[in-house]
């Protein structure tokens, strides 16, 4: 093979010595977690016509480096050339395939022999092995912020991963919901990894609600429910992410119902996650909802300035960077930074990746152009305090009426206008709306969207009023 016998060759002012040199900046940059988790497995092959061709053993971690890292290899790669134009990632299939071990089997040990049937198979070497999502190593629990926005849902978490006997009284189902990047998905992973680390006999499915979706069709296709019954319903912990998805998709929510039924009658541990509450899952059965709310329902809210400032410290103490990010700079993020924690992450890589690559130092104005479209972003992301605000200053009534019980005519419309403005410019659920004004419940926000939502079509001074509003707003 061509790319073999030029391993050790320098071609192009590139080479293993080279090579080597990005490797040490690459375990510099990412800690020792990531890179062992991922990026050790990467070896150089040959530079051609400014190409650089590396080799995987495995599909999964090629497409893993790709999504998530293959942009700052190309930059280290090319301070050593800057001729160096792309990067191709190819599979060795015949490399060491013990490696594939790392690919975390979450179901393991799940079924020990094969379960076959006369139109399908669904064993460990097929089913199993596509089964579970893949797990980010770097979300634990240990690298999982904590403030009051999401205090009650790491305690719940850690509480299932450490439990000696499941399920936990009173959890179960644990449900997490919360906005996009919030911290859901990483508390799932750091749930995952506890167990595998701890109970290592325990058989756990963590997988997404599409994912799910997808497995029950391709069962139905080969007509081996069966085998699909077997496998998920024989689990000790079945965790499911985005639930939301099988809205709409009756066959979906029909056999999700069952297979929910069937392991709470077992007495075994159900972990779901949304991004929004069970009673705000539109489109879903009305008796999924409720079995959702059984146990402890967990909600992650928008992050505050100094969670978000603590998110940013946790991470650069992760990342072991030789570059000096300023306490003016971190703060600056956390303050323009707001609408998720996985951008606020994002855009601290991109601010260090940009120093290691130019040697630039870092400071706010350096930050400010390089972080420019995410702070456009972010300069618009709506809140609720910025709609009280709003509101406030527009109908000239004070944030602690529309708070308040007050049920006087101009204080309800106002405040209505704010449940209507919440629900439609934000992500935030109908309980986290009722919350904010004055502890109502998701039944007088619903009451009260749903009257202005008739009123705009019907009352032109009210069309006029949110047309005004949302203006300001966004």
């Amino acid at each position: 093979m061509l790319l073999a016998k030029q391993h050790d060759r320098r071609i192009d002012g590139i080479g293993p010595t080279e090579w080597d040199r990005v490797t040490r900046k690459l375990r510099k940059f990412y800690g020792e977690k990531i890179y062992g988790s991922w990026l050790k497995f990467m070896s150089f092959k040959e530079m051609r016509c400014g190409q650089v061709f590396l080799s995987v053993p495995t599909g999964f971690i090629k497409e893993w480096i790709t999504v998530n890292y293959l942009g700052n290899i190309l930059g280290f790669l090319r301070n050593e050339n800057p001729a160096i134009t792309s990067i191709e990632i190819g599979v060795n299939k015949e490399h060491d395939r013990a490696l594939e071990s790392d690919r975390e089997e979450l179901v393991a040990p799940f079924v020990k022999s094969k379960i076959s049937s006369e139109k399908g198979r669904f064993d460990r070497g097929s089913f199993s092995e596509n089964l579970s999502s893949s797990i980010d190593r770097s979300r634990t629990f240990d690298s999982f912020v904590v403030g009051k926005s999401n205090e009650l849902a790491f305690t719940a978490s850690k509480r299932v991963a450490e439990a000696v006997e499941l399920p936990i009284s009173g959890s179960n189902p644990l449900f997490l919901y919360g906005g996009v990047g919030l911290g859901k998905t990483h508390l799932m992973h750091a749930i995952v990894w506890h167990i595998k680390a701890n109970y290592a006999d325990r058989r756990v499915i963590y997988l997404s609600a599409e994912k799910f979706m997808h497995k029950y069709i391709t069962a139905l296709k080969n007509k081996d429910m069966m085998s699909f019954k077997q496998i998920f319903r024989s689990v000790d912990v079945l965790m499911v992410d985005d639930v939301q998805f099988i809205s709409g998709k009756e066959s979906t929510q029909e056999e999700f119902f069952h297979t929910f039924n069937a392991l709470i009658e077992q007495n075994k541990q159900l972990v779901i996650s949304a991004d929004r509450s069970p009673s705000d899952l539109q489109g879903v059965e009305e008796r999924i909802q409720s079995r959702l709310s059984w146990g402890l329902v967990a909600d992650i809210n928008q992050t505050t300035f100094e969670l978000r400032v603590g998110i940013l410290e946790s991470k650069l103490e992760q990342m072991k960077s030789d570059v000096v990010v300023p306490k003016k700079v971190v703060e600056f993020m956390a303050r323009n930074i707001v609408s998720n924690v996985r951008e606020l992450e994002g855009a601290l890589n991109k601010v260090i990746a940009h120093s290691e690559i130019t040697g630039s130092v870092v400071t706010v104005d350096s930050a400010k152009d390089l972080l420019a479209d995410i702070l456009r972003t972010n300069s618009v992301a709506v809140t609720l305090e910025n709609i009280l605000a709003k509101v406030s200053e527009y109908f000239g009534i004070k944030i602690s009426d529309l708070k308040s019980q007050r049920r006087v005519k101009d204080v309800a419309y106002a405040r209505q206008m704010c449940m209507f403005l919440a629900k439609t410019l934000t992500q935030r659920s109908l309980i986290d709306i009722g919350k904010f004004l004055g502890g109502r419940d998701h039944a007088t926000v619903i009451h009260s969207v749903r009257k202005i939502e008739i009123l705009i079509k019907n009352d032109a001074r009210v069309a006029e009023d949110v047309r005004i509003l949302t203006k300001r707003l966004t």
